[in-house]
Parts: structure tokens; C-alpha cells; sequence
């Protein structure tokens, strides 16, 4: 039996009507549809059809993502490195990363259940990466997967942070600024946008550096190959706050360093339609004539 998850964002009633849409289809069809236990309690007297509880989404054959660009983050955090196929259903502003509209949701799943690859619908394998850091004491490393960004920020309003930056284990620069973004091309028309970054196409491969208020000469954007690491070890005397797909991770204190690399594994998107990444960024900044 085809297992089909569902995540959502818990403050649109919109949202939640298409996850009754979602489990209507799917109990109609024989199909099984589970969620994750607190959204399944957050659903508790709002929906006709209510998914099955279960701890984890990773085993399910595809995911329904509802909501914008940040339920799309939360899902692939929630799949933590696997490679589930996503279907991004736009209730939104943005939508970058959703690519299917509501009244759409039903027919999207039936091309997935029913149809073939290549026919009825396709793979747009996103890049991500992986930001390794180790405990202090015991040496323990603490893992987590980014499909936009990992990006180190001050703790404390009115000062900038000193981020000494090596690539490949070669020194390469010490940035004074407010924080640096190591961001993904997906994630290059995220937070890296708003400090003027260069827009990637997501098809590339690469791992771009953009600094966040940055006070010192070298101020510009750096792209590098996906196969160079990159360290950054906390320096000065403040400590930075680490956050990953806007998702607080975790502090390091002064000399401490966190590993951002490209990641062995992909964020899988659902495509059902031919539609280029040119063609959405000419719709999203309103672009056309």
C-alpha cells in the first residue's frame, strides 16, 4: 500500500482544508496517509479526514507539503537526509520550492501513485549541505542538513561577530559582520538575497559565502565548488548563534568551529509541469511586462 505523508502550516485554515483534500483523496483511493503525532493533534476537530499518527516520515513513499517555502523547510528537515520525493503545494506567498496549487493537490498525487517518471511527472533534485560541529568536552558530532542556508549570526544586537573562514583547511579570510550566510543555489534567493547575494539557478552545484553587514574591504559574495569544505571557527570574544534553514541550532563559543559541506544527500522535489526556474523568478519579482 502506498504511504503518503502530510505536513502543513498549523495557522491556515487553508492549509488545514487541503490536508482533509489530501486524506479524502488518499482514503477514497486506498491509500494510506499518516502525519507526524503533533500534527496530527494540531489537526484534532478541524478536519473531516484525519491522518494516522506515526514518529517519523522518513519510511513513506512521498510527502504533501502544505503551506509556503517554510513548511517546505520544515519537511525536509523532518526527513532528515532521506531522499522521499516532496510535493509542494503553494498556500503561500513566495512559493519557490511549491510548485503545485491547491485545487491541483488531488490530480498531483494520482500522477504519483498512478503515473510513470518521465511521463507524469519528474525528479528536480536539490542540493544541500551538511553542518558538522563537535562537542567540546566529549568530542561528539552533531549533524544537520540544509537545503537553503546554515548561517552564523550574532547573539548580541549592536555588536558584529570576527568569523575566521578556511577553504579546504587553507586560511582564506576573517569577516567582521553581523553574520555570513553558506547557502546553497537554492537557498541563494533566501536570507543570501536579502544581503545582496548572486541568484544561483538550482540546477548548479555549488556552495555560495555571503557576508551579512559586513564591515571591512573584501564585502562581496564568494561561489565555490561543491567538493571545497568549509570551516568557520568563531573568533574575537562574542559568541555566534548557528541557524540552519532558519531553524536555531545551536551556539559556539569563541574558538569553537562548525564543518559546512555539500551533502552526500538531495532534497527531492516533484515537478509535474516544465517549468523553469527563469520563469519563476520572472513571475516573483514581477518581472513581466
Amino acid at each position: 500500500m502506498t504511504v503518503v505523508g502530510v505536513t502543513f502550516h498549523r495557522y491556515r485554515d487553508d492549509a488545514v482544508a487541503s490536508v482533509d483534500t489530501v486524506a479524502a483523496w488518499a482514503h477514497a483511493n486506498g491509500v494510506r496517509v499518516v502525519a507526524q503525532a503533533d500534527d496530527v493533534e494540531a489537526l484534532r476537530g478541524r478536519v473531516a479526514h484525519e491522518p494516522e499518527s506515526v514518529a517519523s516520515l522518513i519510511d513513506v513513499d512521498v510527502v504533501v507539503s502544505l503551506g509556503g517555502d517554510g513548511t517546505m523547510l520544515r519537511t525536509v528537515r523532518a526527513l532528515n537526509g532521506h531522499p522521499t520525493p516532496i510535493i509542494g503545494v503553494n498556500i503561500g506567498t513566495r512559493g519557490y520550492l511549491t510548485r503545485v496549487e491547491p485545487h491541483d493537490v488531488a490530480e498531483a498525487l494520482k500522477r504519483f501513485v498512478h503515473g510513470r517518471e518521465g511521463v507524469d511527472f519528474s525528479f528536480d533534485d536539490r542540493m544541500m549541505l551538511s553542518a558538522v560541529v563537535s562537542a567540546p568536552s566529549s568530542g561528539s558530532e552533531s549533524t544537520w542538513f540544509a537545503l537553503n542556508e546554515v548561517v552564523f549570526e550574532k547573539s548580541e544586537s549592536g555588536h558584529t561577530v570576527k568569523l575566521d573562514v578556511s577553504i579546504d583547511g587553507v586560511d582564506f579570510a576573517t569577516y567582521t559582520a553581523d553574520g555570513l550566510i553558506v547557502a546553497t543555489p537554492t537557498g541563494s534567493t533566501a536570507y543570501a538575497l536579502s544581503a545582496r547575494g548572486p541568484v544561483l539557478s538550482p540546477r548548479l552545484r555549488a556552495v555560495l559565502l555571503t557576508p551579512v553587514s559586513p564591515h571591512m574591504v573584501f564585502d562581496r559574495s564568494l561561489v565555490l565548488d561543491p567538493a571545497e569544505d568549509v570551516v568557520v571557527t568563531v573568533g574575537g570574544y562574542r559568541p555566534v548563534e548557528v541557524s540552519v534553514d532558519g531553524h536555531r541550532c545551536v551556539e559556539l563559543n569563541v574558538g569553537q568551529s562548525m564543518k559546512v559541506s555539500a551533502a552526500q544527500y538531495v532534497a527531492r522535489l516533484l515537478r509535474f509541469e516544465d517549468r523553469r526556474f527563469h520563469q519563476i523568478l520572472r513571475q516573483k519579482f514581477g518581472l513581466v511586462e
